[in-house]
């Protein structure tokens, strides 16, 4: 008898701990959530709409050596043009006859490289010369680096003391003179140009 109680107490026991067991394993369960969906995924900050950036401002066209010419038909233009406040391209459109020396002034580029030009020619839209002109003056002092007289007749005497300077398709009608040896002997005759007068160094 003793026996079957006692047996009866352990299996009472056994059963009451099972259930316990399984109430806290409940209980654990169901106070501990999946942390993906426990936890609530605050709303996402709405990221604010880009500051518009403003239109660029504009930069108004300079009015620089690489794009600018000066075209002109009389003296005081053609003062103007070939000064240091003038163009890196100065082109006539007829004779000029200035009876006084003239300087061709200033550092100009084309192209990002220094460059001046006095265009004594005109052209059509295919670029073929149309018409030549002369520049007739007592002097052409030329300080401006890669200068160059082109497609028409300068009459008088050049004097060069920048580098570079060359005659392409022009005829000088005088003596042309360089201030260094180096510059004489880099100068450049092309297309069929022409000095009439000596080509020596001479200092102004």
């Amino acid at each position: 008898m003793k026996k079957v109680v006692s047996l009866g107490l352990v299996l009472g026991i056994a059963l009451l701990a099972g259930c316990g067991n399984n109430e806290a394993t409940t209980a654990t369960t169901e106070g501990t959530q999946n942390p993906a969906t426990a936890t609530e995924t605050p709303a996402k900050t709405e990221t604010p709409a880009a500051t518009e950036t403003p239109a660029a401002t504009e930069t108004p066209a300079a009015t620089d050596a690489q794009t600018t010419a000066s075209i002109v038909n009389d003296n005081d233009g053609f003062l103007n043009a070939i000064s240091a406040k003038g163009t890196w391209i100065i082109a006539a459109l007829n004779d000029l006859n200035i009876d006084q020396d003239l300087v061709l002034d200033g550092q100009f580029e084309n192209k990002g490289e220094p460059a001046r030009k006095i265009a004594l020619y005109a052209q059509d839209a295919d670029r073929n010369v149309t018409a030549r002109y002369t520049l007739t003056a007592p002097k052409l002092t030329v300080n401006s680096e890669n200068a160059r007289i082109q497609g028409g007749t300068f009459k008088g005497d050049v004097y060069v003391t920048a580098d570079g300077f060359q005659v392409v398709d022009a005829t000088v009608d005088g003596n042309l003179y360089f201030s260094t040896q180096a510059q004489l002997d880099a100068f450049k005759m092309e297309d069929g140009a022409k000095v009439t007068g000596e080509t020596a160094v001479k200092a102004e």
